[in-house]
């Protein structure tokens, strides 16, 4: 949020939206796709044509050639006034008839410039030789020109092709294809605008919902979610984020409202003794005594409910990596611990497969507390604490549960016993801050599972918590 703000803070270089960025893409590859394909497409009909042209005149020569070479020829047999004889004559093809002196015996249309060299060709002793000239201007515009010999000195015939206007042809389709290219690029980017329009508006939700965040601060604000694709995934994420945002906050205020309460008493008792202090002097010694009894108590209580308090904040954000654990080798080291510590008998049981995934540090303070509980209210100690372990079935997942012959609970009191701060009325003699239960509620919903207790047959409690639900 913080980034947030820096980007759009005074003085910032204006952001180009991802939907113009979209925009301008997608009509540039559209604009270089059309380009690309206009020009190899140009290329290819203009070379298409120029070759059909050039291979339409090549024929007529070679038709030409091979008549005076086959046929003993004279100038009339081309002459276009003699029916019957005239030269065939294909679409912009232009004919002309050459004496034995070069001179013209029958004009083209139009009339054709004749060379030195093509006079040469009218005074060939050989029929079929050929002569060429490439641009050669004619009444503005060009022709290629051939002209083949009739043999023996008696002239020559000037076939003549005209491909300006082949060219004029391929200009227009030059400025079409132009055009039309033009055309491509403006509706690719109109297109591309609409269509970004159409992917980012919800993009554009979320950026002014994120927006609203980090103005407000308020993690409540509601983010509109909609589709299925990764857009609206992300949607989604952000809005389960916002959640658990909310969620901490909510939690983090009511820990610190909760300890504020709860640390007062504690504080008060010690400010209370603390004053007496003052006039120590004046107290017997007996009152002395339990003073300072009075006050070690206290702190030990103070000195609990702040270890608790702290353990709950880290239940609560606990950065400790999941990994595959075994529930029963934990509860084995908590329990080895609690009968050092207490001195009671503590009977662990195991069942099935207990691995799962999970964080062991987490997983074996809850264990702790729930013993530390049993050994605590059962202090009579006439049975011993019970801990089973049970992997998982069809209908539960790996269950820890601890067995005591304590007082047991009330019923009124079951649905309570995992709050913060909570204690049962018969347990507020007892030494204890009320967390320690609320801990196991943490750490078991941490691992997907859910705390349980229930009354025991027999008299005592049965309280634990499920993993991986």
């Amino acid at each position: 949020m913080g980034r947030l703000r820096r980007l759009l803070a005074p003085g910032r270089p204006k952001l180009v939206s991802l939907r113009t960025t979209f925009a301008v893409s997608f009509a540039a590859v559209t604009a270089a796709v059309t380009i690309l394909v206009g020009i190899l497409s140009y290329g290819s009909a203009a070379r298409l044509v120029r070759v059909d042209q050039q291979s339409v005149f090549s024929q007529v020569v070679q038709d030409v050639r091979d008549e005076v070479r086959q046929h003993e020829m004279v100038p009339e047999d081309f002459s276009s006034s003699r029916p019957g004889h005239d030269l065939v004559r294909p679409a912009r093809t232009d004919v002309q008839v050459l004496g034995a002196q070069g001179q013209i015996v029958d004009h083209g249309n139009p009339s054709l410039p004749v060379t030195s060299r093509d006079k040469a060709m009218a005074l060939a002793t050989t029929a079929g030789k050929v002569v060429q000239h490439k641009d050669v201007p004619v009444d503005g515009d060009l022709f290629r020109i051939a002209t083949v010999s009739l043999g023996d000195g008696r002239g020559a015939v000037q076939v003549a092709q005209e491909f300006s206007d082949t060219e004029d042809l391929l200009r227009t389709l030059q400025q079409r294809t132009l055009i039309l290219m033009a055309a491509v690029v403006v509706a690719a980017g109109l297109f591309g605008w609409w269509l970004a329009r159409r992917i980012t508006r919800r993009l554009v939700i979320l950026t002014s919902a994120a927006e609203d965040v980090a103005r407000t601060r308020r993690l409540g604000i509601e983010v509109p979610v909609a589709g299925l694709d990764e857009v609206g995934r992300l949607g989604r994420a952000f809005d389960r984020m916002l959640g658990r945002l909310a969620q901490s906050e909510e939690d983090q205020r009511r820990l610190v409202q909760d300890a504020g309460h709860e640390l007062r008493t504690p504080l008060t008792s010690l400010r209370t003794n603390i004053s007496l202090l003052r006039r120590i002097d004046e107290l017997p010694p007996a009152t002395r005594d339990e003073l300072v009894a009075d006050l070690g108590q206290e702190a030990r209580e103070l000195t609990d409910l702040v270890n608790e308090l702290v353990d709950l904040a880290a239940g609560q954000s606990d950065t400790e990596p999941p990994q595959r654990v075994d529930i029963a080798d934990i509860a084995e080291e908590v329990v080895g611990l609690a009968r050092r510590r207490t001195g009671r008998e503590i009977v662990l049981r195991t069942s099935g497969d207990t691995t799962t995934d999970g964080r062991p540090g987490m997983l074996q303070r809850a264990m702790s507390n729930l013993v530390e509980n049993a050994a605590k209210f059962d202090r009579a100690g006439k049975a011993p604490i019970e801990v089973n372990i049970a992997g998982p079935t069809r209908t539960s997942p790996v269950r820890v549960e601890v067995l005591d012959r304590g007082p047991g609970i009330a019923e009124g009191d079951l649905i309570r016993i995992f709050d913060r701060f909570y204690r049962a009325a018969d347990a507020r003699s007892l030494p204890g801050s009320g967390l320690g239960l609320s801990i196991v509620r943490e750490v078991a919903m941490a691992h997907g599972g859910a705390p349980f207790a229930f009354r025991r047959e027999g008299g005592g409690a049965v309280i634990g918590f499920t993993v991986g639900g």
